[in-house]
């Protein structure tokens, strides 16, 4: 998934906004926002990396299976899943 920098700013203020709701003191606000910004932009780019490897496993099925198709929404959900236990070794 692809968010623009303003998107991706204003979920980084939410997220401090949230932090700070908690109960939590955050002393250095541009510090704080940067690294929100630089975690977002991560779990996007490795969600994106993940969709990439598991809709090419499924494509390489010895049969068809079509995009949006119930079959498919069992493999890309277990594919996933699996792709998200590696990515944590």
């Amino acid at each position: 998934m692809k968010l623009s920098e303003a998107q991706i700013s204003f979920l980084a203020h939410r997220s401090i906004d949230a932090i700070r709701a908690a109960g939590a003191r955050i002393a250095n606000d541009r510090i704080a926002l940067n690294e929100a910004k630089a975690l977002i932009e991560r779990v996007l780019s490795e969600s994106a990396g993940v969709h990439q490897r598991v809709a090419r496993k499924i494509a390489s099925l010895s049969r068809r299976v079509p995009e949006g198709s119930p079959e498919y929404e069992i493999l890309y959900r277990q594919y996933t899943e699996e792709e998200m236990r590696r990515g944590r070794r």
